[in-house]
């Protein structure tokens, strides 16, 4: 599954380059951004077939295997950089996804890129059982701060953890039973087992993703 045409979120599947058919869930710009006038995308062609795209429509529940639907929600995001100059922004370009257990019910909400917490956000995760959410940034000056960069967070679609209008304050009413923060950057303090920043995202019922975690539900 796809959740927008970043380069990080794309990459690996050039790595299953190998004999084995694959199926791949997105939207149609991210699929079209991916594979229209890409050289590299030959190497998924080794054979008729190989890749197989399925279509996410927004708001549509999709069939992602026995037992198992998908559905797309649009989140505030960006084309990716390889697409600004030739593209215009379109709903599709960013989403999360809920993922559905259709026998329990059990809902698993995947966000992670999110510019913001729209009203399509908050209520994709209302539901939800465990949220996997969006922990790139702490704060919205993070890399200026740093010396490492110019952008601001909400320059590069993601919304800062921290702060009264952080994603933290916003998602405060939550009622999921595991609330994991995901796809962090280096710069980020909560990787800091001792930082102020992780005592915070604790006392509010957050956890932060490590490499290995397995999650049950």
């Amino acid at each position: 599954v796809l959740t927008n045409g970043d380069l990080d979120h794309c990459l690996g599947l050039l790595s299953l380059r190998e004999n084995h058919p694959l199926t791949v869930y997105a939207t149609d710009r991210v699929r079209r951004g991916f594979t229209e006038a890409n050289v590299l995308y030959r190497t998924l062609e080794r054979f008729d077939d190989q890749v197989t795209w399925r279509a996410l429509k927004l708001g549509r529940e999709d069939e992602l295997a026995s037992g198992l639907t998908v559905e797309a929600v649009p989140v505030p995001g960006k084309l990716p950089i390889h697409l600004e100059a030739s593209s215009a922004p379109d709903a599709e370009d960013s989403v999360g996804v809920r993922i559905r257990e259709t026998r329990r019910g059990t809902v698993l909400a995947y966000f992670s890129g999110v510019g913001g917490v729209t009203p399509a956000v908050a209520q994709a995760l209302e539901d939800a059982d465990a949220v996997f959410f969006d922990g790139t940034f702490w704060s919205e000056d993070e890399l200026p701060a740093l010396g490492v960069g110019d952008k601001r967070a909400r320059d590069m679609a993601h919304a800062p953890l921290g702060g009264p209008h952080g994603s933290l304050a916003a998602l405060g009413a939550l009622r999921a039973s595991r609330r994991i923060l995901i796809h962090l950057n280096n710069t980020n303090p909560l990787l800091r087992e001792d930082s102020p920043e992780r005592a915070q995202v604790s006392a509010r019922g957050w956890e932060v993703a490590y490499d290995g975690m397995e999650v049950s539900l």
